[in-house]
């Protein structure tokens, strides 16, 4: 079965690229299957095929062409090709335009990510993406680049600068720590579905740290397990026993099995060239539940940059403390978000 990605090649190929290369030669234009769907990430099936799956290529050129190649391609795309019609319905565009998005390198990025990645990031910028914003931009195929303003973004958004990467893998081990004892205490006075949904919140944290250990975007929910079962480390090493976690019965093995996770996610730390501490898992005081031992502290005082090191302490990046959809899917939103809880966090009362 024809992927997404290479029907949209062979449409570029032989459709898209000479409509626009006939019209204006050597225009200077980048052309990929980016954006959204799971045809992007390489995770299409026949299911994908049902909305929103189709003839769907990115098309950049400067800001001024835009809408005349927009026009242009309105006016002479055929109706079908391979088969697959030219103008579909989808969930932003029920109407069933062209499935081509023109627009220039500056106007894709923002309208992926609520900022221009075609320009170096500030740390308050790192802080308002989320790994499907990036992969939105970084993980399709580009089938030409002329100009290189596309691959510069791309190249720019391959991963964060190290410090800001050690400020989120800090405040993932804070967030583990403040909860992991509540997986027994709650158990302990009678409250296993509590317990169970503890235990499933930090498995969610210890599954996003994976990824950061791997320097790999995690995707939006429907494909972050899928994903983080192929990380090459994390994915082997603690996935079983983050699944044992959440399929206990009883708290004590939960507890037992989300601390062997643990453990291993920092094993892989330390291979990772980030500190680590000598016991990952300690007695939360003389309690007979779990807890963390200082690993968020021990990375947090690696960070040298002063920019990063006034950032909101335990805060992190705006996926690690959002997980409503219609924030997450909005550029502008996760922007404001993220600005905002920044600026509350060097607020002086």
């Amino acid at each position: 079965m024809e992927t997404g990605a290479d029907l949209a090649r062979r449409y570029y190929d032989e459709v898209v690229g000479p409509i626009v290369l006939g019209r204006w030669p050597g225009l200077p234009h980048a052309a990929g299957r980016l954006g959204s769907g799971s045809d992007v990430l390489g995770l299409d099936d026949a299911t994908s095929r049902d909305h929103d799956w189709g003839l769907r290529l990115t098309l950049l050129v400067d800001e001024p062409m835009v809408d005349e190649v927009d026009a242009l391609l309105d006016a002479a795309l055929p109706g079908t090709f391979a088969g697959h019609p030219t103008r579909f319905p989808t969930t932003w565009s029920p109407d069933g335009p062209h499935q081509v998005e023109v627009a220039s390198p500056s106007g894709f990025t923002t309208s992926r990510l609520g900022l221009d990645a075609t320009r170096p990031l500030t740390p308050g910028d790192w802080l308002a993406l989320t790994g499907q914003a990036v992969l939105e931009v970084t993980a399709g195929p580009v089938f030409v680049d002329t100009e290189g303003a596309l691959t510069a973004a791309r190249d720019r958004l391959a991963w964060y600068p190290d410090d800001l990467w050690r400020y989120a893998v800090a405040v993932d081990w804070a967030r583990i720590g403040q909860e992991l004892p509540f997986v027994g205490r709650t158990a302990e006075r009678g409250d296993d579905l509590g317990s169970r949904v503890v235990a499933a919140r930090l498995v969610r944290v210890a599954m996003h740290l994976g990824f950061l250990l791997e320097r790999c975007w995690p995707p939006y929910a429907k494909w972050f397990g899928t994903a983080f079962t192929a990380l090459p480390h994390a994915g082997a090493a603690a996935g079983p026993d983050l699944a044992a976690a959440l399929v206990a019965d009883e708290w004590r093995p939960r507890e037992a099995a989300l601390c062997r996770g643990l453990a291993s996610l920092h094993d892989l730390q330390g291979e990772a060239g980030l500190p680590t501490v000598a016991d990952v898992v300690v007695p939360f005081f003389d309690r007979p539940y779990r807890g963390l031992g200082p690993v968020a502290d021990a990375v947090t005082a690696a960070i040298q940059d002063p920019a990063v090191r006034a950032l909101p302490p335990g805060v992190g990046t705006v996926e690690q403390w959002v997980d409503d959809v219609d924030v997450l899917t909005d550029p502008g939103r996760r922007v404001a978000a993220a600005r905002g809880v920044g600026q509350a966090g060097t607020t002086t009362p």
